[in-house]
């Protein structure tokens, strides 16, 4: 759970390398394109310009490199040449970049074309939900602290947040301890050291859970 400054740094270099693949597709999410197409293209990108692997081929039999969930799919959903974009959906693309041995994990949303003004305040949210939660992590807070910024924010906005799914430490491992809730009470729950890594995913639901 605790990594050393030497396995951050490699860390460093799988988080930025997964960043760059979401700015590089980012000009193709447009209305007209398949979610396949989408995983072809990142998937091409990351193994013949990047030299790295797409870490989700194969892991617990998944065959593609993107989740690409769309509108009311709250993550992992499969790409398909048959799923077109059309103008007003909302995507959520997930990636995970392997290089020497460690991974990166990010994802990024899209409003498609125009967009509904309910649907643009609902990305705007769920991105300030992440912002306020990252804001509180640091040696000597709790998970629980995160939990609760992110709970806080969505539903003083009148949504609710996903409690079936979480955030997630990683290193070498692809999901490891501790899982970062979306909801919970300050002070309580795991103490943040330093040399913890882990995911923050926030996701948050128009209306009720």
């Amino acid at each position: 759970m605790i990594k050393t400054k030497k396995e951050i740094e490699k860390m460093r270099v799988a988080g930025r390398l997964a960043s760059e693949v979401l700015e590089m597709i980012t000009p193709y999410v447009v209305p007209g394109i398949s979610t396949g197409e989408l995983d072809k293209i990142c998937h091409d990108y990351i193994q013949d310009t990047q030299k790295a692997i797409p870490a989700n081929v194969g892991y617990k039999g998944y065959e593609k490199t993107i989740c690409s969930s769309l509108n009311q799919v709250i993550c992992h959903g499969i790409p398909s040449y048959e799923r077109i974009l059309k103008n007003g959906d909302i995507l959520n693309i997930d990636i995970t970049v392997k290089k020497d041995g460690w991974h990166g994990d990010t994802s990024k949303m899209f409003l498609i074309g125009k967009s509904q003004p309910h649907n643009e305040r609902l990305v705007r949210v769920a991105q300030e939900c992440l912002y306020r939660a990252i804001d509180v992590v640091k040696p000597g807070t709790y998970l629980g602290d995160i939990g609760s910024a992110i709970q806080t924010h969505a539903e003083s906005n009148h949504y609710s947040v996903v409690e079936d799914y979480c955030g997630h430490g990683i290193g070498e491992v692809y999901h490891e301890d501790p899982q970062v809730l979306h909801y919970g009470r300050t002070e309580t729950g795991l103490e943040i050291q330093e040399g913890m890594c882990f995911t923050i995913e926030p996701m948050v639901n128009l209306g009720k859970k």
